[in-house]
């Protein structure tokens, strides 16, 4: 909204008015504006949620030794993230923008769904929520939603690179004059590094491209479930979330501003992809919102960000780096993410395999994984036997845990952006 009231005052001269154009300019601002009402709205936020006694419910000892300190803290604090992200983006964003609107419509979908999941533990007391299914199909159709937009939107195009040798065998990175739709996305660590969706569908013959849009949109539904279950899972310890997912944020910022740029593009042999800037404006936003955040969630926790948070926090990772065509370096960047449902999956899946043989075997001390570094060897179940009993060693605090998760994420968000120039 600002951004246009400032460029319709710039053809009056108005002192200072061109500034709105500049991305650096607007991200800035946004990253401040939802730090500040994360803060702000926070403190607000929870005192309103405690006067009426809405918490969540203390985790069972046998699975949060710290759970006893946590009783009575509110939940549902993912509508602190929403508000911080939403606010500065309206204000600040250029809402004409496919892309913009895209990230904005994921996040109001998705917020919704984690709420109907928080609303329907605490006030219906059904710790199991809203069942598995709705939120499938809730996951499902949005990444259904975004897939197809960025198929049928004549905005959503990209300007391919190409590389050309010249006489001197100096390799000069170009970029197509005309902004095409494309089905390429890039692969991580390969010297051409670019995939073409159609080319794996190519047995289709003369249908291949419309198989590979196909494809794509498959690509983005199961692009935006995993990252979206991922992060939920993640939702586990105070500041895990919301610390793995600003760092995330600013890698895909990174990516964002880089794909932007016309000439960063060609230097670092990436798509050029107009429009993406505004991403630039919701990352912003979406850090801000993240380490303001952790001013409450931080242990120990004031309040709890809830599905809420977590189902919306995944979702809009995915969605970018669809929109960017980076999501096939997602498991290397969500690593955490990953082997959080990866954990849980073996878990599930194996127990239930040697269930049928009769026996009662478990990979893990506990999942998701996180939960395997604080649980007890008093906590463990006695009539299961476990693969993995002695890992870890020893039980750590909550908080050694999310810092590790942290520097684990730094490390891997530093491996991704490295893969710009490592092929």
């Amino acid at each position: 909204m600002l951004y246009y009231i400032f460029r319709f005052l710039e053809q009056y001269d108005i002192p200072g008015a061109h500034i709105w154009s500049y991305i650096s300019f607007r991200s800035l601002l946004a990253l401040i504006l939802s730090l500040f009402i994360s803060a702000w709205f926070g403190e607000y936020f929870i005192k309103w949620m405690k006067r009426r006694n809405i918490s969540e419910t203390a985790r069972n000892a046998d699975i949060d030794p710290f759970g006893v300190e946590k009783k009575g803290v509110p939940t549902m604090g993912g509508i602190i993230i929403i508000v911080s992200i939403l606010v500065p983006v309206l204000l600040l964003g250029r809402m004409r923008n496919i892309y913009l609107l895209l990230m904005i419509v994921t996040t109001v979908w998705l917020g919704f769904l984690g709420f109907m999941d928080d609303y329907i533990k605490i006030f219906k007391k059904n710790k199991e929520g809203l069942r598995g299914i709705y939120k499938i199909i809730g996951q499902v159709s949005i990444g259904f939603i975004v897939g197809l937009t960025l198929w049928l939107s004549p905005d959503a195009v990209v300007r391919e690179n190409m590389s050309e040798t010249k006489q001197n065998q100096e390799v000069v990175v170009k970029h197509q004059k005309e902004a095409v739709k494309s089905l390429q996305t890039t692969i991580p660590f390969i010297k051409n590094h670019n995939l073409n969706y159609s080319d794996i569908m190519s047995f289709c013959g003369e249908y291949k491209v419309a198989a590979g849009w196909v494809l794509f949109v498959i690509m983005t539904i199961l692009v935006v479930t995993a990252l979206s279950n991922g992060a939920n899972l993640n939702d586990g310890m105070d500041g895990m979330c919301a610390g793995n997912s600003a760092i995330i944020g600013v890698t895909l910022l990174i990516f964002a501003y880089v794909s932007s740029h016309i000439v960063y593009a060609a230097y670092f042999d990436i798509m050029y992809i107009p429009g993406s800037q505004e991403l630039v404006v919701f990352l912003s936003a979406f850090i801000g919102a993240m380490i303001g955040f952790l001013w409450y969630n931080a242990f120990p926790a004031q309040v709890f960000m809830g599905d809420t948070g977590s189902l919306t926090i995944g979702g809009i990772i995915g969605v970018c780096a669809i929109i960017i065509h980076k999501e096939l370096m997602l498991p290397l960047l969500c690593g955490v993410f990953f082997i959080e449902s990866l954990s849980v999956i073996i878990q599930t899946q194996w127990f239930k395999i040697q269930k049928r043989k009769g026996k009662r075997v478990r990979v893990f001390r506990s999942t998701p994984i996180h939960d395997a570094f604080r649980r007890l060897d008093s906590q463990l179940d006695t009539t299961s036997t476990y693969i993995l009993k002695g890992w870890p060693r020893r039980p750590f605090h909550e908080s050694k845990i999310t810092i590790r998760f942290w520097i684990t994420t730094i490390i891997l968000a530093a491996l991704t952006i490295i893969t710009l120039k490592v092929r």
